[in-house]
């Protein structure tokens, strides 16, 4: 052992405990933001019947004693499926290992239907769990070699193999692995490392008190460290007392003392790296609960409202809600995580997890690699959760970070935000998320007042035909694609004014004009369809032309942009919708649109229409490939470049309608943005941009008018339009209409206690501009 691993070992088995709680608290602090996370679990005990006799074991037994050698899919089917209808995210497979190996009759049963080895058995088994409930297997089945490992990984999101201890003593007779092969140290590092090798994302742990001595659990965490500075794949490191069990050869045995657990498991935080967490069971420690935050773990493991810990029979799983209130009040707000941790989840490399098991795991993923919050999704006609009431779901009172706070304040005083800094208001949780929720509030009333805005507007999508392949889009079509909605079309000019003129016998104000980038089209096109309107309809305020059009416009008329935003804008163009923005980052660009517009090309674009005096809504699509660092870039994109050319009238978060969305069909894509997500997009648009653009608006139609009703709580002062046939979100697959009622937005703003206005596309007063026009 190396002299400095040796020095490590006496000062943590010597400091006073008090001292190294601090250390390890201070470590976990610089992690990552401040959560104690766990798994919804379903347990599946496949066999308890085990090659090893492990001396203080209850769950593994023999031939003679058991009901049945093995569950039947059926019944691995029937638990998976309560798991999932109980809200449960993984399926934890644990049995002994290679029971084969010892027993005829599990040789014999596994023959009889069909297999060689349990492993095959628990592939099948995991692999329908995963096909038919959409659960993320975690398989705990002992000692692989790393075939075995690639064998399980596609239908797997991550495995567990504890290491349990380094010390070679406890083989010998008498102790506790005396008559397990599969304990034996060298074993279980060589599978460990198998499974790096494999690309697993895995658990691995150290058992206390079954007779190893001080140094050897200090040891054991080494080992572990070692093997992660290898390979890279450890998630986290359990940390597991051992207690007592009735019936075993170790009943008797004296468990740690509860100085000795906590001092290992303050240890594993200073000892292992950064990366990996360090987890504690709260079903064998209910009554320590506190002293174990204390010593810096972050982690709880799974938890399951189904089944027993099958281990552990004698400990019942603690209830969330009491587990969430004392993470609240250590100011560690209890999130919901999947098997697979965030690092393997929310990441551009793609290697983390085989492609097979990947979209099963997106599905269930938020944006920060975390369990998505709820069944809601955008675009769903079931009502958003929390409304009217808290729009963020539990909230446990506890201490907020001083550090948050002076992050708001900056805000507050229209400082620029770093950003580190927005991604880390997306990250908060719990009371800290509602500290900025609340903050937002705070400043849309003193922006806005209490007003809550609108526009009676209509949308004409002049073709639906478009050359690029954006891979979230399921509103473009191509002449040889039908689409799954609906089919390719054409509108001709007249078409387009008698739409115009519709919407103006209606009320509207604003036509909205947006099409997909049609083959034919050129410069003349977008100026025959703007003078078209402007003909029929000369006061009705035109808002038209994305980015991405405007840049098909001028190329094919070999003019640069600026000088056709001016024909534009001669021909009576009022104002440009901000899209095709996506996200102003191009590495997610790539990804999703690589055809389309760049970051600096798009900023470009509205820079210049901005410096013609033709102002721009500013867009933001969330919810399927980017994490929070890329929705904290493209809000500096759009602060830069309002202070450059401030035109900008409004920030619009568009939440991805996944549904029939190419990406999501294909399986790599999220669900849209959690509900939490939603509203934190509001909150944290209204702090991060505040200063530089006054308006948030909430699209009704992504979030239904409930939905948006909410985020009206959250930052966000205006309602956009009634949007008469708005259809881009519905062939995406929103179950939310074409347009709504002026008494629809009014009930929104009402259900947030505020009162509805109507205005202008450029927030004038729409009585005022009437009697103007009269005037003139």
């Amino acid at each position: 052992m190396a002299p400095a691993d040796r020095a490590l070992i006496t000062r943590l088995l010597s400091a006073p405990l008090a001292e190294l709680q601090a250390e390890a608290r201070e470590r976990r602090s610089k992690r990552g933001p401040a959560r104690m996370t766990y798994s919804r679990k379903v347990f599946i005990p496949l066999t308890r019947l085990c090659a090893d006799v492990c001396h203080y074991c209850t769950f593994a037994t023999t031939p003679s004693r058991s009901e049945a050698l093995y569950l039947t899919p059926e019944q691995v089917l029937a638990i998976a499926r309560d798991g999932a209808a109980a809200g449960c995210k993984e399926a934890l497979f644990t049995l002994g290992d290679a029971p084969e190996r010892r027993y005829a009759a599990a040789r014999e049963w596994l023959g009889a239907h069909g297999f060689e080895r349990t492993i095959d058995y628990v592939r099948h088994c995991a692999e329908l769990v995963l096909k038919e409930t959409g659960l993320l297997p975690h398989v705990n089945a002992g000692v692989l070699d790393e075939d075995g490992w690639r064998m399980l990984r596609p239908v797997m999101a991550s495995g567990g193999l504890m290491l349990e201890s380094t010390a070679e003593r406890l083989l010998e007779k008498g102790g506790a692995h005396h008559g397990s092969p599969d304990k034996v140290p060298a074993v279980r590092l060589a599978s460990l490392k198998a499974a790096g090798r494999a690309k697993v994302p895995m658990t691995s742990g150290i058992l206390i008190g079954i007779g190893e001595t001080a140094d050897e659990r200090i040891e054991a965490l080494l080992a572990l460290r070692d093997l992660q500075q290898e390979q890279g794949h450890l998630q986290e490191v359990i940390v597991q007392n051992f207690c007592p069990k009735p019936g075993t050869k170790m009943a008797g045995a004296p468990e740690a003392t509860e100085t000795d657990f906590l001092r290992v498991v303050a240890a594993a935080r200073i000892v292992l790296p950064d990366d990996v967490s360090v987890q504690a069971p709260p079903n064998l420690n209910d009554e320590r609960l506190c002293e174990l935050i204390d010593c810096g773990i972050d982690d709880w493991g799974g938890i399951s409202p189904v089944t027993q810990d099958h281990v552990n029979p004698e400990a019942p799983w603690p209830e969330v809600e009491r587990l969430a209130a004392v993470c609240a009040d250590a100011g560690l707000p209890l999130v919901e995580r999947l098997t697979v941790y965030p690092r393997f989840v929310a990441t551009d490399d793609r290697s983390c997890l085989d492609p097979a098991i990947r979209p099963a795991v997106l599905k269930l993923s938020d944006s920060e690699g975390l369990a998505r919050d709820s069944a809601w999704s955008p675009g769903v006609a079931d009502p958003a959760p929390g409304t009217p009431v808290m729009p963020l779901g539990r909230r446990h009172e506890g201490p907020v970070a001083l550090q948050l706070h002076r992050i708001l304040d900056r805000a507050a005083n229209g400082s620029g935000l770093s950003e580190a800094e927005i991604a880390a208001l997306f990250s908060t949780r719990g009371a800290a998320a509602q500290a900025v929720v609340e903050a937002a509030d705070a400043l849309r009333a003193a922006v806005s007042g209490d007003d809550v805005t609108y526009v009676i507007n209509r949308n004409i999508n002049y073709t639906n035909i478009c050359t690029h392949s954006c891979s979230f889009c399921a509103f473009s079509k191509t002449s040889s694609k039908g689409g799954f909605r609906d089919r390719p079309y054409n509108l001709d000019l007249p078409e387009i004014a008698g739409r115009a003129r519709e919407a103006v016998e209606r009320g509207a104000t604003e036509v909205c004009l947006q099409g997909g980038i049609h083959p034919s089209y050129t410069g003349e096109t977008y100026l025959s369809i703007l003078r078209a309107v402007k003909e029929e309809c000369p006061e009705l305020h035109v808002h038209a032309f994305s980015p991405l059009e405007v840049s098909q416009g001028a190329r094919t008329l070999a003019m640069p942009v600026i000088d056709y935003l001016r024909m534009l804008k001669d021909a009576g163009l009022g104002s440009l919708p901000g899209t095709a923005a996506e996200i102003l980052s191009d590495d997610i660009r790539a990804q999703i649109c690589p055809d389309k517009l760049t970051t600096e090309e798009w900023l470009g674009i509205v820079g210049d229409a901005h410096r013609v005096g033709l102002p721009t809504t500013s867009t933001i699509m969330f919810g399927h490939l980017e994490r929070p660092e890329h929705w904290a870039r493209h809000f500096l994109a759009l602060r830069r470049q309002q202070a450059d050319s401030g035109g900008f009238t409004e920030f619009v978060p568009l939440p991805l309608v996944h549904m029939e969305a190419p990406f999501y069909r294909r399986g790599q894509s999220r669900k849209g943005p959690t509900w939490r997500e939603a509203v934190m997009m509001h909150a944290v648009a209204r702090i991060a941009l505040h200063g530089a653009i006054g308006s948030i608006q909430c699209s009704w139609v992504k979030l239904g008018v409930g939905g948006a009703a909410a985020v009206l709580k959250a930052g966000a002062n205006d309602l956009g339009g009634v949007l008469m046939n708005e259809s881009i979100s519905r062939a995406a697959g929103a179950s939310h209409g074409q347009d709504v009622s002026v008494e629809d937005l009014g009930a929104a703003a009402a259900a947030a206690g505020r009162r509805l206005r109507r205005r202008t596309t450029l927030y004038g007063d729409p009585e005022m501009l009437r009697q103007a026009r009269q005037l003139a």
